[in-house]
């Protein structure tokens, strides 16, 4: 497994460009940008030309303002259609192997049938779109108090989803932050989702700092990661309590656990 870093969360010191010398000075592998805005292309690239790091993936626009997501939005289908073209533009641009998509939060009258429909239809687009240009689609299930009233709340909730949507360029993204709150055991959702994850990210509960601030066990959950089978990124997607440099004496420790 190969350990990477969110740089829309790590390494905010500096520009976004520079934050790809960052994580390669740090001893990360690639890096990962939630939602890279057009201007930062180019710098982006020119990171990754100076470091030899890739950026593994990117999200599908979530939409405006407070928006978290599209794809579980009634009657935003062609907003939704417009954020994944844009989105496989920048992909083919930054030459990502993954992006994300998020579900979002359905207005508080919405039926929930509905929006699972919708989603599902949403997922198979997506998933056709960038299949394309070669690159994994990945949905992922986030913990309703970090964000209230988002569709795609827990790990069964969005298997089920996978099932139903039965495309084989859909993937989970399971990030252990997020798990670690709706899931009883970190390692049996680990043992139950391993079929379909496609991409992992974490950060330590509660608070979402670095590795070490909070309760959950990295080694049992990276072992269990690891004898699953899985053999992709990993991606640093925390809060750093001070600075990003500052806060990096997790990783010696916790690349143990990757191999």
């Amino acid at each position: 497994m190969r350990l990477i870093a969110n740089i829309s969360m790590l390494f905010t010191e500096v520009p976004i460009g520079q934050r790809v010398g960052a994580a390669h000075d740090a001893g990360f592998e690639g890096v990962e940008v939630q939602f890279p805005e057009p201007d930062d292309i180019a710098s982006l690239r020119a990171g990754m030309a100076a470091t030899g790091l890739p950026v593994v993936l990117i999200n599908v626009p979530r939409g405006t303002g407070d928006e978290v997501g599209l794809a579980a939005l009634p009657g935003r289908e062609d907003d939704f259609r417009d954020a994944v073209a844009f989105c496989a533009e920048q992909a083919a641009a930054l030459s990502v192997r993954k992006v994300n998509v998020l579900s979002g939060r359905p207005p508080q009258d919405a039926d929930p049938a509905e929006c699972r429909e919708l989603l599902i239809g949403n997922l198979r687009h997506a998933a056709d779109t960038m299949a394309k240009i070669g690159v994994r689609v990945m949905v992922e299930p986030v913990n309703p108090h970090d964000v209230p009233g988002f569709f795609l709340t827990g790990l069964d909730a969005a298997l089920d989803v996978l099932e139903e949507a039965a495309h084989p360029n859909l993937f989970l993204q399971f990030d252990f932050y997020h798990m670690a709150i709706t899931e009883p055991d970190l390692c049996e959702a680990i043992t139950k989702a391993a079929p379909r994850i496609g991409h992992v990210q974490f950060a330590d509960t509660p608070g979402r700092n670095e590795p070490g601030s909070g309760r959950i066990d990295f080694v049992a959950a990276l072992r269990t990661l690891r004898e699953t089978g899985y053999d992709d990124t990993v991606s640093a997607e925390y809060r750093p309590a001070g600075t990003t440099t500052d806060g990096l004496g997790w990783i010696q420790e916790f690349r143990k656990g990757l191999s």
